[in-house]
């Protein structure tokens, strides 16, 4: 047997100069990044679980099925709102194959072009980019990169991103600070949308001023124009996708947890807004009280996830209000909360239409 000659590349092992197979190729144009960067509707997906808390996937189908059939031009899996434990269970595998499966799927049967696939990474630079990597393998278009990372400084979390963003493009995450996000400057914004790899930020700081310091920072960027901005901030949605930000920039769309629930009415509200924005905005306040049930501000947002959860059971699209956590559920009086928003606010919810196609999505 011949003895290998180290000059030569080993056609066993992987050659560093060609592209990985497994991996999208940044020389090809992505579609997907067009429409992200122009703007749309991404509902951030929840997590549909049987009663012993393993997944359902057939219901897990049928919510993707639902919010491309409302018109969502994207979807956020393995997010805030798909609870971030699924890594501990081992669910974040099967939880973005079935997504990105269905959309797929659906792209297929409708002729349509296919929804703007975001995946969540999260952790250390290791683990992020690990999940990166596997969000890549699975054909989605970009990562949500949260923000939370023990001890990591500005310095430290542009390095990460810079790494992931060697995977797949970046969407910048502001986290609110109620649920773990860090407080972060308009220099460390400025200097992420600097960043080749950075095609977007979901702002959901839940603070006008923290909100206000992303649209300086990305403004002062000289990538400013390829860096679209998502609202993430689900109490102040209306007032988001009206506003002229500094720098002349404009929120292009709303990856949120808000639109996991009455997608349909939302993406007409988007498609309102354009067409009508003075109607839209005497709704902002209605909106932003209807969220304030879903999301549990009344309990610092203690049932934001099972309140979700709670909406899409009622409409029949989930079995129940699991989550992981045996201790997550709908806190008291929230229950109430959102039946008197439904009957309140009857353009914001979609319960016709989820009705006549429900057990089309479910089947």
């Amino acid at each position: 047997m011949p003895t290998p000659n180290p000059a030569l590349p080993n056609p066993a092992l992987p050659n560093p100069a060609l592209p990985n197979p497994a991996l999208p190729n940044p020389a090809l144009p992505n579609p997907a990044l067009s429409r992200l960067r122009a703007g749309t509707v991404i509902p951030a997906h929840p997590l549909a679980l049987t009663a012993d808390r393993t997944l359902d996937e057939r219901r897990q189908a049928a919510l993707t099925r639902y919010y491309l059939a409302a018109g969502a031009g994207g979807l956020a899996v393995g997010v805030h709102t798909t609870q971030f434990e699924i890594r501990g269970a081992g669910l974040l595998e099967p939880v973005l194959r079935l997504a990105a499966d269905v959309a797929h799927e659906s792209a297929r049967e409708s002729a349509r072009e296919r929804p703007v696939l975001v995946a969540g990474a999260c952790g250390p630079t290791a683990q992020a980019v690990a999940e990166a990597e596997l969000a890549a393998s699975l054909g989605y278009d970009a990562v949500l990169l949260s923000p939370v990372v023990p001890g990591a400084s500005e310095d430290d979390l542009l390095a990460r991103a810079r790494a992931v963003g060697e995977v797949l493009p970046v969407v910048g995450f502001y986290l609110q600070a109620a649920i773990g996000g860090p407080v972060l400057s308009r220099g460390f914004w400025r200097a992420l949308a600097d960043q080749p790899s950075t095609v977007a930020v979901k702002v959901a700081a839940f603070d006008r001023y923290r909100s206000l310091d992303v649209a300086h920072g990305v403004a002062a960027s000289d990538r400013a124009d390829q860096v679209a901005l998502y609202t993430g901030n689900d109490d102040h949605i209306i007032g988001d996708l009206l506003a002229e930000l500094p720098g002349g920039l404009r929120f292009a769309g709303g990856l949120l947890g808000q639109w996991a629930v009455w997608t349909r009415a939302a993406v007409e509200m988007v498609d309102g807004l354009r067409e009508d924005p003075a109607r839209w905005w005497g709704r902002a306040t209605a909106l932003t009280d209807a969220n304030a049930a879903v999301f549990d501000s009344a309990n610092a947002f203690a049932g934001c996830i099972a309140g979700v959860h709670e909406v899409l059971r009622r409409q029949g699209l989930l079995a129940g209000t699991w989550c992981l956590d045996p201790d997550e559920g709908l806190s008291p009086g929230q229950a109430e909360e959102l039946t008197r928003v439904s009957a309140a606010y009857p353009w914001l919810t979609d319960d016709d239409f989820v009705a006549e196609h429900r057990d089309a999505w479910l089947g």
